[in-house]
Order: C-alpha cells, then structure tokens, then sequence
C-alpha cells in the first residue's frame, strides 16, 4: 500500500468518526428522556457487514459503547444480513444480547448500496421505565424486572411494527417517553446512514469492505505494540464493594503478554440475589474500558483495538450472571470494575493510575403514582411521575492532578440539570452543592462529591428507587493518599436510609443524598501549602481537616500561619 493510499484511508476513517458522532448528536437532539437528552447515556457506531465495530461515536457511554460492540453479533445471528432489506430496523432490550439490563434499547440498522448490503449502524439508549418494578435493584429476577423484548423487526420496510409498540406502551408507566425514545434511535441510525452513503459517494467508493479492514487491522496491530511495551506477568487486585444483601469481593487477575491482555475475575463473590448482577457482555466492557484507559488510549476505540484485551469471568459469578438473575442495576457492580483494573495495572512498571473514585453512578429512580401512595390527605392530588436522575461523587485524584469533583467516572454521562428535573416532575431540589472535605487527602486531592436535598414540592410523599455503593466502603486513595468520603444517605431530619431499594420519603420532608468523593495521591503533606489555602478559600477543604490532614494552619479566608505550619508538618 502505498503512502499515498494509507492517507486517503486516514482521511476516510476520520470522516467515518465524524459521522458516527453526528449520529449521537442526532440521538440527544431527538431523545425524549432526561437520560439520554440531558446526560448522554447512549452510544453509536458503525459496523462492517461481519459485526465488527468499526468506529463509535465519542459521545456515549463504554458501557454502551464496548457492549453493543458484541450486541450486533446476536442481531446477525437472528437476522443475517441477507435476511435483511432497505427500510428494516431490528431491536432489543434481552440484557444478555443488549448492555445488561431491561432498560437500555439497542437499534440497529443495515445499510443499502445500490441495492446490497454494505454494512450496519447500532446505537443504544437508556429509558425511563420498562414497566415491572421500575429501575430498582430490589428485583429478583428480571422477569420483575420490566418488558423484555427479544430481537425482532421495529420497522419492517420502513413500516412501524404496530404490535410491539402497542405492547411496550401497554406496560410502561411513561408511554410517550418511552414510545418516543425508539423513534428517535432508528432516527439516528438512519442519519448515520445518509451521511455514510454520502462519504462512500464522494470517494468513489461502493462499500466500506477495504476501509473496515485498514481501521480495524491497524488498531490491533497499534494496540498490540502498546501492550508488548509492557513488562510481562500477572497483576492483581481485588476490591470490597456495598452489595445489597451482604457485601461483596470484585477479585481480578491481569495478565500481561505478548498475545494481549488477559482478564480473569475468578474468586469474585457470587450471584447475589438482587438485581444488582451483571451479564458477562457489561462486564467486558467496563472491565475492556478500564485497561484502555491507560494502555492504547490514544487509539480509537472499535473491534481491532479491544480484540487484544479478553476478559473472563466464572459463571454463577456476579459478574457472569445467567438468565434469569436480576440485573436491573448491573451498573452499580459493572461500573467499579475500572477502578478494579486499574488497581492491577498500578503495579506495572511505567503505568500511572489515578486513586479509586465514587465509580457507579447515584442515579436514582423518583417516582410517585395512586399505586405508591399512602394515606395521608396531602397525597390526594398527588399527580403520577418517574423521573430518572444522573448525579455522581468524585473522581479519584490523577497521577499529576486533583480528581475531578461531581463527574461521572467511569461511564462519563453528565449530572441532571436542576432545572430539568423540577421542569418534568413535582419535586424541589432544595440544595446541589459540593460536599466539603469529601474528596481524600493527597498531595493530590480526591474530586469532592456533592450534596442534595430533593423534595415534593406539593408537600406530599414520594419513592425513591436507591441504587448507591460507596456508603459502606470508601474509594480508597493511592500512594499515601487518604480514602474519598463514604456516601450517605437519609431523611432531610438525619434519619438513615438504606442505599439500596425502594423506600419512601414522608410528605414535608427530603431525601439527602450525600456522594461519595474520589481518594487522594500521595502524601497529604507534599501538598503544597498554596493549593490547601486556596481549597479552605473555596470551600473545598474545611479550616480544621487543613490542620488535621495536610499540616497547613490557615483561616476561611485562606490566611496561612507559616510558623505554625512548618511546625506541624514537621512533625
């Protein structure tokens, strides 16, 4: 091939990335629910005629994203592509051939070339509600779980499968939302589309058969020199998390080679007996996402650049749950398994992680209707609502800086705008605010996570959905560093809640959630004295953890007492 050849390839695989991510943009613009819309919990990409992802879409989730990359498989072995005409659109929710729960829809789409087959889009979005329990961890299995659809036709020649949105909108609880969100991901894939067959038109070219080959040969063979960089051997690490009936172990082993990266989980606790399992596709893919993140990062993501990583787990394991195990909050598990993996990778000659952080999302389900009331008058009136809400504590501090504060590590989505969520429900959110002295000391602090109060702004009662980690076990910090805040979560009154399951918030008072903040890293003490001022300036640091944690004697003000200082870190 010559030079000349390879840059014309280049210049076709960025084109193909932008059009993956006009084809998300188009999925946030067209979203009818606050998850997809307001947080970007989607993904998108193309894939060549065989399954193989070929370029995804940055905005998104790598739950998403590196599950759907298997998802398409299971869809070309219920409907091979041949099968297949202009105007078909398949899909599912099956949480062993999605990304591991009822509530995410994958879509996908083939594309047509002067009559043949050239390839297919896929995206995924996250919905409100599927009906069942709601989104909730207290389910059993996942036939309470909600509405599952196996893979079939949602359009068929272009004409809507009237049945199946019938029986979605028959039980669901927000229809419209609901109905309203499939649309919008066969929207997207068929902008996807468009522009693909204009890309093709404007280089000559009839398929994407050569271009998927050089994108995804290149991105092994570039992933493969970054892993082979490293020194061999076996790495390990293992991680207690809340659970939900009992505690649980996330055990890793990480084995560094020539051929690639080997992930194993055997010795992870078992199936649990809540909905907080996860299917063997989500595990992959947070576990493949936590090894990218630091090995290969700088190569985008599709087939080639995951083949090299292969990720294992027991079966029966909770992260290698069979049907039909509950799995409806399979991101509060599947989402501490980056920070699982980079605690392997920490051991690596040459590699710099940064401190464990909140991990899973605090996400929880609001909701009220005449099912859930009580008999309190103030409920009378109370009118129906399910509103799904994305916040997140702190990120664990990085190699050379501060964890990031009230982001979202490692499934990336954004925090629900205040004013969203008072827009589209009931409620009042009486305080968002950072949560001082939360993120861990370090020479490198933790990101801070945050605080909320949120109420019935009619005074009446509601249920929240809990779905929270870290309130038992901290995010731990790295190198000297201190541990991140638990989370903690209760009554506006103080009194406690439980961080999982379906509970209710009494008329005239507030659910608190305070989020958990990331780990330090390295020593509190060769934090320089300047940046422990300006934090206790700011609110981020209290006057007394300055004292007590980095050393530092200073007022709110950020006032520093040299002498007193040198003296105590002296010590």
């Amino acid at each position: 091939m010559s030079a000349l050849d390879r840059i014309r390839l280049q210049i076709i695989w960025d084109r193909l990335l932008s059009v993956v991510e006009e084809q998300a943009q188009t999925l946030v613009r067209t979203a009818f629910s606050t998850s997809t819309r307001e947080a970007g919990d989607l993904s998108a990409g193309l894939f060549d005629k065989s399954g193989r992802m070929v370029a995804q879409a940055v905005t998104g989730t790598p739950g998403h994203v590196n599950a759907m990359a298997a998802s398409v498989g299971f869809f070309l072995q219920r409907y091979p592509l041949h099968s297949l005409a202009e105007g078909d659109v398949l899909i599912t929710n099956d949480p062993w051939m999605g990304t591991g729960h009822l509530h995410d829809f994958t879509v996908v789409t083939p594309v047509f070339n002067a009559g043949r087959a050239i390839g297919l889009f896929a995206c995924t979005s996250h919905v409100v509600d599927v009906g069942g329990l709601g989104f909730s961890a207290d389910g059993k299995e996942v036939y309470e779980e909600g509405l599952n659809i196996p893979i079939m036709p949602l359009f068929e020649g272009g004409k809507a499968n009237d049945i199946l949105l019938r029986i979605v909108r028959a039980n669901v609880r927000e229809a419209m939302q609901v109905e309203g969100d499939l649309y919008s991901l066969a929207a997207c894939n068929e902008i996807g589309a468009r522009r693909l067959l204009e890309t093709l038109d404007e280089f000559g070219l009839p398929d994407i058969d050569d271009v998927s080959d050089y994108i995804i040969d290149t991105s092994e063979r570039s992933m493969l020199e970054a892993i082979r960089a490293l020194p061999p051997g076996i790495y390990h690490n293992c991680m207690r998390v809340d659970g939900h009936e009992k505690e649980l172990d996330l055990v890793a082993a990480l084995t560094l080679s020539a051929s690639g990266i080997d992930l194993s989980f055997a010795g992870t606790s078992s199936l649990s007996q809540l909905g907080i399992n996860v299917p063997l596709t989500y595990t992959q893919a947070y576990a493949s996402f936590g090894v990218r993140c630091v090995v290969g990062s700088d190569i985008p993501n599709n087939a080639g650049s995951l083949a090299p990583v292969r990720v294992t787990a027991p079966e029966g394991s909770i992260l290698n749950a069979p049907p039909p195990a509950g799995v409806c909050a399979r991101h509060v598990t599947g989402q501490m398994l980056p920070d699982v993996v980079l605690g392997c990778l920490h051991q690596v000659e040459g590699i710099a992680v940064p401190a464990e952080g909140a991990s899973s999302l605090w996400n929880p389900l609001l909701m009220n209707g005449p099912a859930l009331q009580d008999d309190n008058a103030q409920n009378a009136h109370a009118g129906q609502f399910a509103v799904n809400v994305f916040h997140s504590g702190g990120t664990g501090a990085r190699p050379v800086q501060d964890g990031l504060s009230a982001t979202a590590f490692p499934s990336g989505v954004r925090n629900t705008p205040v004013e969203i969520t008072e827009t589209i429900a009931p409620l009042l959110i009486r305080c968002k605010e950072y949560r001082t002295d939360s993120g861990g000391a370090g020479c490198y602090r933790g990101g801070l996570g945050q605080s909320m109060e949120i109420e019935h702004a009619e005074g009446a009662s509601y249920v929240v959905s809990a779905m929270f980690d870290r309130v038992l076990n901290p995010p731990r910090g790295r190198d000297g560093g201190n541990e991140g805040a638990r989370g903690v979560v209760t009554l506006s009154d103080g009194t406690p809640l439980a961080g999982k399951g379906r509970q209710s918030i009494p008329a005239g008072a507030a659910l608190r959630l305070e989020m958990p903040g990331g780990g330090g890293l390295g020593r509190p003490h060769e934090r320089p004295v300047q940046a422990v001022a300006a934090d206790v300036l700011n609110g981020l640091v209290s006057v007394a953890a300055a004292k007590e944690h980095y050393g530092v004697v200073c007022t709110s003000a950020g006032d520093i007492d040299i002498k007193a200082t040198n003296a105590l870190r002296q010590q």
